[in-house]
């Protein structure tokens, strides 16, 4: 059983800008030589988020508006009376979507679905230079 360990690299825009890295995972999943296994990827970030959806125009558009109806960002949020930056927001849509998402692969390749596909998702408000990590456990 080997572990690899990659990185990906984002600029981002924020205010919910979602990436769909399924490529550069499966690009680092090719470059890691591993057949057989799960990867997770991670993002070490408090403001964004890792998660599956069908990256399709309408999917994502529904996606943000349930993020603007369940934490609005012109809400007041505790968060930002205390830090005064105004992304308390943009913490709580990160903790109920999650930090990792995590997919067995098998020949190689990750066994998505046909329509699935994963995705980076960027609440802060602001654009953010975004480190993702993706480690893979296989053989």
């Amino acid at each position: 059983m080997s572990v690899v360990t990659g990185t990906l690299e984002l600029r981002t825009r924020g205010d919910a800008d979602i990436h769909d890295i399924t490529a550069q995972v499966t690009d680092l999943l090719r470059q890691s030589g591993l057949q057989n296994g799960i990867l997770t990827v991670f993002t070490p970030s408090s403001t964004s988020a890792i998660t599956t959806i069908e990256y399709e125009s309408g999917c994502l558009r529904d996606l943000r508006r349930l993020f603007d109806e369940i934490a609005p960002p012109e809400r007041e949020y505790a968060h930002n009376a205390r830090w005064g930056d105004g992304n308390g927001h943009a913490h709580l849509r990160a903790a109920l979507l999650g930090a990792s998402f995590s997919v067995p692969f098998v020949n190689g390749k990750p066994t998505l679905g046909t329509w699935q596909q994963i995705i980076f998702v960027d609440f802060d408000n602001r654009p953010r230079h975004r480190r993702i990590v993706v480690q893979m456990v296989g053989e």
